[in-house]
Parts: structure tokens; C-alpha cells; sequence
């Protein structure tokens, strides 16, 4: 597990890079969630212009998805467990 997460910011910052008009700053392992590995990434797109923005990091999220996907890295998705106990007999006495 820790060898995937060494590679991800190697990953992500080749994605980005790829992109046009868009410059890599810095992707970090930031922190441990509830069920996850949270890293930062930061990069910035050279034009003002929402939609390209939103093409770029469209693209990147996609990008990264399917470069976690290749290699096996999975993404964490929250979920809950309820335990319900049922009383037995001798309770409801």
C-alpha cells in the first residue's frame, strides 16, 4: 500500500502537466481521513476563463481516474455499518 502512495503524486503531477495552459505546483500525502489518504493537489490554469478551468479539471479527475484504475489504486468510499442487537427473551421478562 505505501508503494501506491508514493506514486500518486508522481501520477497527478504527470496528468496535470499533460494538460495545456495548466502548471503543476505540488501534490502531497496531506492527511489521514475517516477511510481515506487525503492528498493536496494545487495547480493553476493560465486563463480566467471558467469553462476552461472546468475543462482542464475535468480532464485531470478523469485522467486520474483512469491511470488509478490501470494500476489497481482504489479510491475510498464512505460508508457505515449498523449493528442492531435484538433483545433476547430473557430481557423482555
Amino acid at each position: 500500500m505505501s508503494d501506491a502512495l508514493e506514486l500518486i503524486p508522481g501520477l497527478v503531477k504527470e496528468i496535470v502537466e499533460s494538460q495545456s495552459n495548466v502548471r503543476f505546483d505540488r501534490c502531497h500525502f496531506r492527511s489521514f481521513g475517516d477511510s481515506s489518504f487525503d492528498f493536496e493537489t494545487v495547480y493553476y490554469v493560465g486563463s480566467p476563463d471558467y469553462n476552461l478551468y472546468m475543462d482542464a479539471q475535468q480532464a485531470i479527475n478523469l485522467a486520474i481516474l483512469r491511470t488509478f484504475e490501470e494500476r489497481g489504486i482504489e479510491f475510498a468510499y464512505p460508508t457505515q455499518t449498523l449493528f442492531i442487537e435484538q433483545p433476547s427473551a430473557l430481557e423482555d421478562e
